[in-house]
């Protein structure tokens, strides 16, 4: 079993033992089962998916850190919401804003890539509403 702890600013969202973790880093996906070795990594914005009892769940991890140790498996996330926390009216209206905002002419350097990880997080948060809460 590992220990699963998904904090972000507004406290603990998380805290349950589990299977396995997947979540989502800066080089791309990994995997986390019992014994795992230990190791840190920056992660990027996109779903965590921990299994428990042969049941997979999912978290919308908004960037952060994970670190792995002894069987316990610690997120500290910008932001995190669980599928059927996330506001679809909320996330369409910031991603038509995202949208909006890359097609203007004048955008670029730093407003350009804000632009874009809006544009990011908004399409997943509605892939993973639509997917865990909305289909099924």
């Amino acid at each position: 079993m590992l220990h699963l702890e998904i904090v972000d600013p507004t406290g603990h969202l998380l805290s349950e033992e589990v299977d396995e973790v997947v979540a989502r880093g800066i080089n791309g996906e990994f995997g986390i089962l019992p014994g795992h070795v230990p190791f840190m990594t920056l992660l990027d914005v996109g779903e965590c998916v921990y299994k428990k009892e042969g049941k997979a769940y999912a978290i919308f991890i908004n960037s952060g850190y994970a670190e792995v140790n002894n069987d316990r498996v610690t997120i500290l996330a910008e932001s995190a919401e669980k599928p059927e926390d996330i506001d679809i009216e909320r996330a369409e209206a910031s991603l038509k804003r995202a949208e909006k905002r890359l097609k203007a002419k004048q955008i670029e350097g730093t407003d350009f890539a804000r632009a874009e990880a809006a544009l990011k997080r908004s399409l997943i948060r509605l892939q993973m509403a639509k997917k865990y809460i909305h289909l099924g």
